[in-house]
């Protein structure tokens, strides 16, 4: 990613008016990149209409960016990496306004280059979405229990699913 901003020497920050902020995740493909920058401006803009109940919305893209929650350049935890993945999980179903990602989009944002060894755990993380209501698992468009399918799924908005 290329950008006129101005950033600190090791590239975890961006500097803004002397002040420094946390930059976004490098290891974001572009066109995911893309999507949770667009959802980030929306949120914005929904917090001037909507007040506090839109401000978790602004916190989810900014988790998924890497620009909030657990550094994206130190290695992660589990629980760090869990709830960017939930984060990232939400805001692109956000964006996407009702239709489905594939887990592997989270993975791609959260995992960089690695992001096929976090697909386990993707997977995990959206069965803790369905317990909540905020999503729905599926396979060729039906239902289904992610813990038994087999093969490709798609995750949906589920009914509890903030907007």
């Amino acid at each position: 990613m290329t950008d006129d901003v101005e950033r600190t020497p090791d590239g975890h920050h961006i500097v803004v008016k002397g002040r420094r902020w946390r930059a976004s995740d490098t290891g974001i493909p572009d066109n995911l990149r893309s999507e949770l920058v667009s959802e980030l401006m929306r949120a914005r803009r929904e917090v001037k209409t909507r007040g506090d109940d839109a401000r978790p919305l602004v916190q989810d893209a900014k988790v998924a960016l890497g620009e909030r929650g657990a550094p994206w350049w130190e290695p992660a935890t589990d629980q760090g990496l869990r709830n960017r993945l939930a984060a990232t999980i939400r805001t692109l179903l956000r964006h996407r306004d009702g239709t489905t990602i594939c887990p592997s989009d989270a993975a791609r944002v959260v995992g960089g280059d690695g992001w096929r060894d976090i697909v386990e755990v993707t997977r995990e993380v959206a069965q803790q979405l369905v317990d909540q209501q905020q999503v729905v698992v599926q396979q060729k468009g039906e239902r289904v229990d992610i813990r038994e399918a087999r093969g490709p799924v798609r995750i949906a908005p589920g009914s509890a699913l903030t907007r």
